[in-house]
């Protein structure tokens, strides 16, 4: 499946769906409509603790993609609005942005069960 990921600074949550999607077989590409200028170090270290690569990952702006090209484009949540970009499913997910790893962690098994509901 092609999934695109949508959120607000594309540093946490689109990122870390990004990497486990990839390792669960999808296509799969984050945006933000805000991008940070980095991927979260919380997240870098959640995703890497999974054997998951970030490796050329970089926060990326919602206007390099076209929903087109994608099966399902989700957002993470923060009431992300792209009017030119259909959103497929909001899964108003707590941006964990500036709290502890554990948040980080919790949001990446949330992810994942999600992702796993897609199959």
């Amino acid at each position: 499946m092609r999934l695109l990921f949508v959120c607000v600074g594309n540093s946490c949550r689109s990122q870390m769906a990004e990497g486990i999607a990839r390792s669960m077989g999808h296509i799969a590409d984050s945006a933000g409509t805000h991008p940070a200028e980095k991927i979260a170090p919380n997240a870098v270290k959640v995703l890497n603790s999974k054997g998951i690569s970030t490796e050329g990952m970089i926060p990326k702006s919602v206007d390099l993609f076209s929903a087109d090209d994608y099966d399902m484009v989700i957002s993470m949540g923060c009431g992300v609005n792209c009017p030119l970009m259909r959103i497929d499913e909001d899964w108003e997910l707590e941006d964990p942005v500036g709290k502890e790893l554990s948040v980080y962690q919790s949001t990446a098994e949330e992810i994942e069960r999600r992702l796993k509901l897609l199959n």
